[in-house]
């Protein structure tokens, strides 16, 4: 165990998924250093998640200043060696959270975890790009001498959803992925053939998903008895929404990563724009179905696969 007292850095900026798949790295750094305080530098978006976690004594929000933003440059620059920090975890490892470590550089700069370029605890594995973000943040943390890594824990992310009514049998369709790459959805109404059949079997659906990804909701479930709770459900919702269904079918997207983790049994659809090695959620009951195209993926096969029935 690391004996050495003082305050520590985790970087995970995000997004969701990779978020909550960091989970099991924050446990392992908590484990590893019990007495220090620990800080997270993360994205507003997942700063009232990692409070709740527990992992950590105080969580920062990163602006994300851009490289001309003198100003708020120099503001982040002040913050992070202020901190005086004598080592950094960056589970972010991208070139923004590089960039921090240069912006660290001086006297007072910490040990660094990561993979910018000097820093003192470098992951140095060239396949690193190629490994699922378990396996390699794992092996990141051994590389810094943190030699066990748990899997993902959602078990503290709870919520009270009965204000939501639900039927007693339900499962949850979560249709959403990022806007900028539609070929990574499944078409809108396949996911209203599956939302019928489920319904001809008595298993309601229930559509999870960001605000902007209302219309979608609306487009499956209108005209159906399909519940649409696009833009209502909090991380902790989703969280515990997915303990209580009994199962989901969704695309390689953030919330799915939380179904899985939360031991849903989970179909994850994935076109050939992204790579279920690198990617999958993670958990007890996981399967993926995955075409280059994925409207060329047929609900049938789909519904077959996450029998509910």
């Amino acid at each position: 165990m690391i004996q050495q007292k003082g305050r520590l850095l985790v970087i995970k900026l995000g997004a969701l998924g990779d978020f909550v798949l960091a989970t099991g790295p924050f446990a392992a750094i908590r484990a590893a250093h019990p007495e220090e305080e620990i800080v997270l530098l993360t994205s507003a978006p997942y700063a009232e998640l990692a409070r709740e976690s527990g992992y950590f004594d105080d969580v920062w929000v990163d602006e994300r200043p851009s490289r001309i933003a003198l100003i708020a440059i120099q503001r982040l620059r002040r913050r992070l060696r202020g901190g005086r920090f004598y080592r950094v975890y960056d589970l972010q490892t991208s070139g923004r959270s590089s960039w921090y470590f240069r912006l660290m550089r001086g006297f007072m700069r910490p040990q660094w975890s990561g993979i910018a370029f000097g820093c003192s605890h470098p992951h140095a594995n060239r396949k690193r790009n190629s490994m699922h973000t378990i396996e390699r943040q794992a092996e990141q943390l051994a590389m810094a001498g943190i030699p066990e890594t748990p899997l993902p824990d959602l078990s503290w992310a709870t919520a009270d959803i009965s204000r939501f009514a639900l039927p007693e049998r339900f499962a949850l369709i979560i249709p959403g992925g990022a806007a900028h790459r539609p070929g990574k959805r499944w078409p809108a109404d396949s996911y209203r053939a599956l939302a019928e059949d489920w319904l001809n079997h008595g298993i309601t659906p229930v559509i999870i998903g960001g605000p902007d990804e209302a219309d979608l909701a609306v487009e499956i479930a209108n005209g159906t008895n399909t519940l649409n709770l696009a833009g209502q459900t909090t991380f902790a919702d989703i969280a515990a929404l997915s303990r209580a269904a009994a199962g989901v079918v969704g695309n390689d997207t953030g919330p799915m990563h939380i179904a899985a983790i939360c031991g849903c049994p989970s179909v994850v659809l994935f076109s050939g724009e992204s790579d279920p090695a690198i990617t999958a959620p993670r958990g007890p009951d996981v399967q993926v179905l995955r075409r280059e195209n994925l409207a060329d993926l047929p609900v049938s096969e789909v519904a077959a696969t996450l029998s509910l029935r």
